[in-house]
Parts: structure tokens; C-alpha cells; sequence
């Protein structure tokens, strides 16, 4: 997902001021006018279908003077407080709209330890040319309402480095002062609490490939800030006691000037920081790394680490691994706890004690997991893992026994460091490519998402008790399926563990893969499609490749040669030999009237070259084509393709989908991520697309949103939203 390439203006450290825009309270909760053809909002409900968690965690904040109060961020799915009283997760960006996606990311985040109600986060999910820059939000009430300042560099919560430590920190000598460690503009700070930023001077010149500043925290009231590209030849850590004059930290132990300082704690009672370090800023790509404490009153240095990567795996092979998250205990002076990451062969754990270092135990030899509140935890198999990509770990300052860590996929939680659990509920993180809501059967909805596969959703409120659909276990879903007159037949594409596709013949809760795969879906397994009675299947693989028919439910496989290529496959839900396709490249609609074997073109002329499209059948009907074309508007036809006209009610459309029709309505209720003024919304329509109604409002919009929408055939006026990291949506009329 790319959004325009804003031209960059480079901050160079120690030079001029970065400008910034102070912008206005956002208030969640006032709507916007839609602006044109009966587009004034609807009240709804939103809320999430609950999978539980299934992304990054890339870091969590106690509040050091407020028992109960923690925060969290992840990489593409905003930032949560946690609601101590509910035992619960609550949004805070949801208001982000489609214009500023590229602020779902959540950077780094910091507290005030003496004013509890502020907050500070900065935003900002990607640092590449076409991504735009980053922001900085404050708040005077934990998140309830925000103040913002757009920034003139970019920040890249889901990049390289996305675990490491908080970058953003609030100054420990002056609350009006904050930090803010950029990626590849070096140091900026606020004298005004966030609302303007300047750069400063300071020793390590960025680069634009590295990490640029990994860290900041306060050791008393020195600043310490970690530096990512060291590259073996200067200092990694820097410190200032004077909020002023930066210096590189004395003595820095031997071997870690090539390494990346992750994250640090400091132990207040010992004075005493912990530094983890490891050879790459991860998630990935880490095979080396060491945990090192400073006594911050002498300068002396200590190695600490638990156990030194680069030993035998059980199997034989090498166990290589970095140093990820580190924490200490506010009540117990002496007692940290560290993470390894990259851990593959050996698993990552949690090591901790209680003597500074000198022994450490493995928490993870004596973990009890229970992950029944959210099984797909078990990713296919019998139990689950204690967890990898461990970089965000917090010890509650009120509780010395409640660590918390965050894995690639949850937040596990333990009160008595035996027992764990995911402390994961009302945090949704799933990027949701496809959506199916089946005319009938136990399930409403069926998902299909990056990282977890295809999701069984028997309850919207609960995590699916079946996990991912198995058989094979799938890491990103490329396509899902459903043959409108036999409902429980479903199919399936995607990354899979043994085979990359699979049918259903019990509407999605069990699956069997296919017999046999055209050697293309090894390696770029794309959308699928079942005709309307299940008989025929239709699979594409991208730009330069053919599509392939299965005429035995996945057993053998032809080519098509009339397919247009990288298309996505339509069924007509109401003749099983109709298959319809848009070719983008030209901008036409292709049909086949004979189940497949063969596609005709037949109009031309809309989208020519619009890269973000999608091609929708109306349920119940032959012919009825809908054309979503981002740069081009909404198109329609009725004889299957053979004519096609421009729907006037729409600027912009993304995605579009049917649900049950309106009480008297003859037509289903349409669904749509769009524009009918000037506002990119969730839209409804009871009368064909010739007016239309806002279902979202202010307070949820959730970012990018123009993957899939469908709306529910069995209960009028409910939609499902697919998200890019805030899992998937669903909204009923309040």
C-alpha cells in the first residue's frame, strides 16, 4: 500500500528549525458533512470482531505514578490505554481518516511521571519517499482528546527498528520539554510541550539508510539516547546532564560499537542502566547481541547477559539471537528483566533477576501458557509458543510479579511468573485483506488476513475457538470464495504450511487442500474464485502469469490463456458458467460464458490503469456488475459486462460490498468505501447508489480502509470493514 511521494525536506541536526503546523483539538465524535447526494450520517455502532491481538506489539508504558495505568503501541494499528477497572484495551487514534493512514503507526510514545493525564505519541508507519512525514499528538486527558503538530520529517513505525526503545521522552528536568529521536533527521525537541519541534545539535551524524537514535530515557536527570548507526567506527550511547551539551557515554565495553543499543531501563535505587544490544535493530535479521548494565555514579561498565548467542541448538544448529526488551523492578532494587529476539531454533524467552544481573532464570522453562481465550495462538498445531519477536517487555512499577511481554502476534501477561496469558482484549491489530459474510451456516463471518490466515468467526465477540484454518495453516490469505447457491463451499488461497489452497464443504470450518496446485501458486499463490454452484474454480497469480481452472475441485489444473493476466476472478452468483475479470491495464471487462475455459472481451474504456480496483457481483443476479475504480469513481452494468455506465453518486470508490436489503427494498444494501463529496467514509445505500448514507463517523475511521467491505445477508444495516491494522469492523444502526 503506497500513498503520493511528498517531496522531503531534510532536517540536518544542529541546523534550522523544523516548521511545524499546530494544529487545532481533534475532537472524536463530531461528523463531518458528506457533500453531496443525500450523504448525512447515520448513527451506528462500531465495534471490533474480536481475533485477539494478531500483530506486533511493539511496545508498552506503565505509568510510574499511576497503578493501572499502561499504555501501548504497535506498528500499524495505533496506540491503547489499558482500562485497569474493565481488564481491557482502549483505541485512542481510531479517528486517524484515509488522507493521514500513514499515522496508524505508532513510533514512540512517553508519559509525564508527574502529570499523569498527559500523553504523547508520535505517529508516523513509514520513512520512504512516497509515505508522508510525521506527526506528534498530545493530550491533556490520557488520550481522550488529542492536539496536533505535523512534522517535516518522516518516523517508521513499521520498519526496521519498529521494537526498539521509545524515542519520544519527556524531559526529566522540565515538563514543557520534550525529546523526540528521529530515524534519519537526528534530535529534535520541544521547549512547548509538543506543539513546536526544533533541531539540535548532537554528536552522530544520520544517515539515510540507518537507524538513526534507537532510544531515549532519563537516568535521574541525565538523558541517555542510543544511536543505530554506529557501524563499529563511533560511539552508540549518548548522554546529556545539561539538556544542552551532548557526549558520547565514556568507556563503552568492548564489542558493542557495532551493535545496536535496543532498549534501556534504569533501576533508580541502584543507579544503575541496563542496556540490551543486539547486531541488527530487528524484528528480524538479529544473530548476536549482549546485555550490559552502567553504574551511572562511577561510569563502570558490567557485562550482564544471560547467555551468550552462538551456542548449539538440540538439533545441532547454532542458536543466534539478539537482546530485545529490558526492564527493572521500581520496588526491588536489583531485579530486571531481559528478552532475547530473533530466537527461532530455541524459542525467545524472558529471563530474570534478582541480584543485577550477576544470575538470571528462564521464565520460559517454567511458563504455563493458556491461550484458550485466544486459540489461534496454537498456530495450527497441539500447544503454543512462548513467544517470538519479544522487544516491548514492562514490569508493572505496582505489582513486581505482573511482567508483561509482546510477541509478533499478542501481549502475554503473567501475575505469579509462572502462569500466562494473553492480556490482549480490545486490542485488534489484523490487516484484513477479504471479508464473506454467508447467506447461511453457524458463522456470520469469515476473514482472511496477513500473518493469521482465514478466521471462522462462529461469535463476533469472541476469538474463533477453532484458531486459523487449518489443514493448511496459511500466513497471509490471498483469496477467499464462496459459491452463492451451495453456501457451505468455500475456497481458499494464500501462503500455506502444505499447499497454498484449500476448500470447505461445511462453510469454513473445516478445510482440505487441494489435490494438486499449478506450479505458479507455489511461489505467488494470488485471488481464487468458486463459480456459483462450486463446480468450477478459477485461480490467478499476478501481472505475467495465466490463470488456471479446476473443473474437479482442485485435483487437476488447466491453463486459461484468455484469462487476462493479474486479474481477479469474478463468479456470476447466479449462472455457474459466468466468470467476469477487469484488465486495469487497458480498462476492460473481460467475460466467460462457458465456466471458464474461455474470456471474450467486452466493454471498454473506465480505469485504464487504475491500480487499485475492484470488480463485485451483486448477489442473487446475473450480469450485475459493480466497478470500484480509486482514481476513477464507481461504474455499473447489468448485461455482464457488455456495456458499462459511470454511477454519478460517487467521486471515489475503493471498495464495495451487498448486504441484507432494506425493509421494502427489493435491491440489497449496498456498502462502500468511497467519496461522495469530499470525505473518504463507510457509505451505505438502500436505493441502488443513487443516494447515499455515511456510516462512520469521526471517532472511527481507522485509517486505510480499501481492502473489502461487505455488509451482512441475514441482518439489515450491518458492515464489516476490513482495516490495515485495526483488524476488522463491524458497525449495526445505533
Amino acid at each position: 500500500m503506497h500513498a503520493s511521494s511528498p517531496s522531503r525536506r531534510t532536517v540536518l541536526a544542529g541546523a534550522a528549525a523544523v516548521a511545524a503546523l499546530s494544529g487545532a483539538p481533534l475532537l472524536p465524535g463530531r461528523a463531518h458533512a458528506a457533500g453531496a447526494a443525500g450523504a448525512a450520517g447515520e448513527a451506528y455502532r462500531w465495534r471490533n470482531v474480536v481475533q485477539g491481538g494478531t500483530g506486533f506489539i511493539t511496545g508498552v508504558l506503565f505509568h510510574p505514578a499511576v497503578r493501572g495505568l499502561a499504555y501501548a503501541r504497535t506498528d500499524i494499528g495505533g496506540a491503547y490505554r489499558w482500562e485497569d477497572r474493565t481488564g481491557r484495551w482502549v483505541p485512542l487514534v481510531d479517528h486517524i481518516g484515509w488522507d493521514d493512514w500513514n499515522l496508524m503507526g505508532v513510533e514512540a510514545m512517553a508519559v509525564d511521571p508527574a502529570r499523569p493525564d498527559r500523553l504523547y505519541l508520535a505517529l508516523g508507519t513509514y520513512a520512504q519517499p512516497w509515505a508522508g512525514n510525521g506527526a506528534v499528538l498530545r493530550s491533556e486527558d490520557r488520550g481522550a482528546t488529542w492536539r496536533r503538530t505535523d512534522l517535516n520529517v518522516k518516523l517508521g513505525a513499521n520498519e526496521d527498528g519498529r521494537g526498539c526503545g521509545e524515542r519520544l521522552l519527556v524531559d526529566p528536568r522540565d515538563s514543557d520539554t520534550l525529546w523526540l529521536g528521529t530515524r534519519h533527521d537526528g534530535l529534535l525537541r520541544s521547549a512547548d510541550r509538543g506543539a513546536t519541534w526544533q533541531a539540535v545539535a548532537f554528536p552522530a551524524a544520520p544517515s539515510a539508510t540507518g537507524q538513526g537514535i534507537t532510544l531515549l530515557v532519563a537516568a535521574g536527570r541525565t538523558v541517555y539516547a542510543g544511536w543505530g548507526d554506529a557501524g563499529g567506527t563511533t560511539a552508540n550511547l549518548y548522554r546529556t546532564a545539561d539538556g544542552t551539551t551532548w557526549e558520547a557515554v565514556p568507556g563503552q565495553p568492548a564489542g558493542t560499537a557495532a551493535k545496536v543499543p535496543v532498549r534501556a531501563a534504569y533501576d533508580r535505587h541502584t543507579r544503575e542502566l541496563y542496556v540490551t544490544y543486539a547486531d541488527a535493530p530487528g524484528p528480524n535479521g538479529q544473530s548476536d547481541g549482549s546485555v550490559h548494565k552502567l553504574r551511572t555514579t562511577d561510569g563502570k561498565w558490567t557485562e550482564v547477559t544471560p547467555v551468550r548467542p552462538g551456542g548449539t541448538t538440540s538439533e545441532g544448529g547454532r542458536d543466534s539471537f539478539g537482546y530485545g526488551g529490558v526492564a527493572v523492578d521500581a520496588r526491588r532494587p536489583g531485579t530486571v528483566v531481559v528478552s532475547t529476539n530473533n530466537r527461532w531454533a530455541e524459542i525467545d524467552t524472558v529471563f530474570r533477576s534478582t541480584d543485577g544481573g550477576r544470575s538470571w532464570t528462564s521464565l520460559k522453562d517454567t511458563a504455563v501458557l493458556d491461550v484458550s481465550e485466544t486459540p489461534f495462538l496454537k498456530w495450527g498445531g497441539d500447544r503454543p509458543k512462548f513467544g517470538w519477536w519479544i522487544q516491548a517487555l514492562a514490569l508493572d512499577p505496582y505489582d513486581s510479579k505482573h511482567v508483561v511481554y509482546g510477541t509478533g502476534a499478542t501481549l502475554y501477561g503473567t501475575r505469579d511468573l509462572t502462569h500466562w496469558a494473553p492480556q490482549i482484549r480490545g486490542l485488534e491489530e489484523a490487516s484484513v485483506r477479504q471479508l464473506l459474510s454467508p447467506p447461511t451456516g453457524r458463522a456470520h463471518l469469515l476473514s482472511g488476513c496477513g500473518d493469521i490466515g482465514v478466521m471462522y468467526h462462529e461469535r463476533l465477540t469472541a476469538s474463533p475457538s477453532r484458531g486459523m484454518a487449518s489443514n493448511p495453516v496459511f500466513g497471509t490469505s490471498t483469496g477467499l470464495s464462496l459459491a452463492p447457491a451451495r453456501p457451505s463451499y468455500v475456497v481458499r488461497a494464500g501462503w500455506g504450511d502444505h499447499g497454498n489452497g484449500a476448500w470447505s464443504d461445511d462453510g469454513g470450518r473445516t478445510w482440505a487442500p487441494f489435490a494438486a496446485q499449478p506450479d505458479m501458486a507455489r511461489t505467488a499463490p494470488g485471488p481464487i474464485a468458486t463459480n456459483a454452484d462450486g463446480s468450477v474454480l478459477l485461480w490467478s497469480f499476478g501481472p505475467g502469469h495465466p490463470g488456471f481452472r479446476s473443473a474437479d475441485n482442485g485435483a487437476t489444473w488447466a491453463e486459461v490463456a484468455t484469462f487476462p493476466q493479474g486479474a481477479a476472478p469474478v463468479a456470476d452468483p447466479a449462472d455457474p458458467r459466468r466468470f467476469y475479470a477487469f484488465d486495469t491495464t487497458t480498462g476492460t471487462l473481460f467475460a466467460s460464458t462457458d465456466g471458464g475455459r474461455t474470456f471474450t472481451a467486452r466493454a471498454t474504456g473506465p480505469g485504464s490503469g487504475d491500480t487499485e480496483f475492484q470488480l463485485a457481483a451483486a448477489p442473487g443476479r446475473s450480469g450485475d456488475l459493480w466497478l470500484s475504480l480509486k482514481g476513477n469513481g464507481l461504474y455499473r452494468s447489468t448485461d455482464g459486462g457488455a456495456t458499462v455506465g459511470k454511477v454519478g453518486s460517487c467521486r471515489a470508490s475503493y471498495t464495495l460490498g451487498f448486504g441484507k436489503a432494506a425493509e421494502g427494498a427489493s435491491y440489497p444494501a449496498l456498502y462502500m468505501v468511497g467519496s461522495t463529496g469530499g470525505v473518504t467514509a463507510v457509505y451505505r445505500s438502500d436505493d441502488e447508489a443513487r443516494t447515499w448514507v455515511r456510516v462512520n463517523d469521526d471517532r472511527h475511521q481507522w485509517g486505510w480502509t480499501g481492502a473489502a467491505v461487505t455488509g451482512d445477508p441475514r441482518v439489515y444495516g450491518r458492515v464489516y470493514v476490513a482495516t490495515n491494522g485495526r483488524g476488522v469492523q463491524y458497525g449495526e444502526p445505533a
